[in-house]
């Protein structure tokens, strides 16, 4: 029964930090052009830009659920099996995991554009796995490899 516990509480930490990260990544680019961005939508009242707002970070969780299931799950393994329990390794392990999702294995868009618009590109997904990584923690990676 404890390993079943672990699993479902592994795929709801999974969950939550899915929409951690989409909502950190939603934040982290549509604010500096909020305006701009719900007017194209032709949103204006504030009640319609925070449903907008909410339709993107739920969205976002669900590309980032789908794409970031795979790699997500070997790193769960890894760290389940070796009982990491620091919110440091969590937030490092996220960090890297959503830096190589956003720019490939080799970094080529990392060491491609010295741009100032890319580099805050890179900081906002910096960001983004962190903060999932340290939510994922929050529910499962606090009592990884508990199960043993």
């Amino acid at each position: 029964m404890t390993a079943l516990f672990r699993i479902i509480m592994m795929f709801v930490g999974y969950v939550w930090a899915c929409i951690a990260a989409s909502l950190v990544l939603a934040l982290g680019t549509l604010t500096p052009q909020w305006d701009y961005f719900f007017r194209s939508l032709g949103v204006q009242s504030p009640e319609a830009q925070s449903t907008a707002m909410w339709v993107v970070v739920g969205l976002g969780a669900l590309i980032i659920f789908i794409v970031g299931f795979f790699p997500t799950l070997l790193v769960i393994v890894i760290t389940e099996g070796f009982a990491l329990r620091s919110i440091v390794v969590y937030g490092v392990i996220g960090a890297a995991l959503a830096l190589v999702m956003a720019f490939g294995l080799d970094f080529a868009g990392y060491r491609a554009a010295a741009d100032v618009a890319i580099a805050r590109e890179r900081e906002v997904f910096a960001a983004a796995g962190i903060a999932g990584g340290m939510v994922y923690w929050l529910f499962a990676g606090r009592r990884a490899g508990s199960w043993k």
